[in-house]
């Protein structure tokens, strides 16, 4: 695929057009509340992997709703005073997987969270976290669960179980809490931007081509996976773009960005018609720190700069790990 969105110069430039809704910040700040309700209960069971550099913890804690939600964490064997923490979000479709296949993070000095993502877990890295809660009519996926309201919408949920990984990975005694990075590539990255602007104190966020961001330029640019769903349901509820607009504005990452404070390394690739880069840009634009920076990948699609961008990411990172 040739590039076929705008050129970079005026993707630079871009700014959503995405319109933020009113009670936005009281919005979340109620989610949040009625979600620390619950006892957020983290336990960390010891795995037994086989791994000799890594010590894995089978991680439960409770998420939105208080409904448990599962996680791994990994250390690096030698562990035994606080270190960063880097907390991962998966992508579209994905579970937490298998522990020996997250050792990257742990292997460069980092304690490492991943998060499972609630009724997902099923198409690639498998999961066991369940999504208890239903919905109206929905196409296919995972865009359009709940679609009617906010309150009901499928992303509340996994983003507030986003924040609650973040306060679980800071609970563990080998955790130094103020160092704190976040990273996900495609919907992680989107989960990524989103816990940026919900949590105010993170020492640093690296969203890789990241989903959920710019969804009124990105519905109708489109008409790959995911984003496409949206458009399917449409086609069938006519007449409901204005509401479906509206409670997508509550979980755009257009909109949290301009909430973001930490230090961000974005990527994008001009290829990519999964998450165009335009919306892409839109929250890099948008984020609220002037200490970011966006790498480019200009024949990507969306696979993005895959490992050259763990490389960029494990240097620019290196800071939180010299302490």
């Amino acid at each position: 695929m040739a590039l076929f969105d705008l050129p970079l110069d005026e993707l630079r430039d871009y700014r959503s057009a995405s319109v933020e809704p009113e009670g936005f910040d009281t919005f979340w700040a109620k989610t949040l509340q009625e979600a620390r309700e619950h006892e957020l209960g983290a336990r960390f069971e010891p795995v037994e992997t086989h791994l000799k550099t890594v010590k894995v913890y089978d991680v439960t804690f409770a998420g939105f709703g208080g409904h448990p939600v599962k996680g791994w964490l990994t250390l690096p064997a030698w562990a035994s005073s606080p270190l960063p923490v880097i907390v991962e979000f998966v992508g579209y479709g994905g579970g937490r997987g298998l522990p020996h296949t997250h050792l990257l993070w742990a292997s460069a000095g980092f304690a490492h969270f991943v998060m499972d993502t609630r009724g997902q877990g099923s198409a690639w890295g498998g999961g066991e976290t369940p999504d208890p809660v239903g919905s109206g009519p929905a196409y296919p996926g995972y865009m359009t669960r709940g679609v009617d309201a906010p309150e009901n919408y499928y992303y509340r949920r996994v983003f507030t179980d986003a924040v609650r990984a973040v306060e679980t990975a800071r609970s563990h005694p080998l955790v130094d809490e103020a160092r704190t990075a976040v990273v996900g590539g495609s919907q992680g990255g989107g989960i990524t931007i989103a816990v940026g602007g919900l949590v105010p104190d993170l020492a640093a966020i690296a969203p890789d081509v990241p989903f959920l961001c710019d969804f009124p330029r990105a519905a109708t640019l489109t008409d790959r996976n995911p984003y496409r769903e949206i458009g399917n349901f449409l086609k069938t509820h006519r007449g409901r773009t204005d509401e479906v607009l509206r409670t997508l504005s509550y979980f755009d990452g257009v909109h949290f960005a301009a909430r973001g404070r930490a230090p961000a390394l974005f990527s994008v690739a001009l290829e990519d018609q999964t998450c165009p880069p335009s919306t892409v840009f839109a929250a890099f634009n948008a984020w609220a720190t002037e200490d970011k920076t966006i790498e480019v990948y200009d024949f990507n699609d969306h696979e993005g700069g895959e490992t050259y961008q763990e490389a960029a990411k494990l240097s620019w990172l290196s800071h939180l790990a010299a302490g």
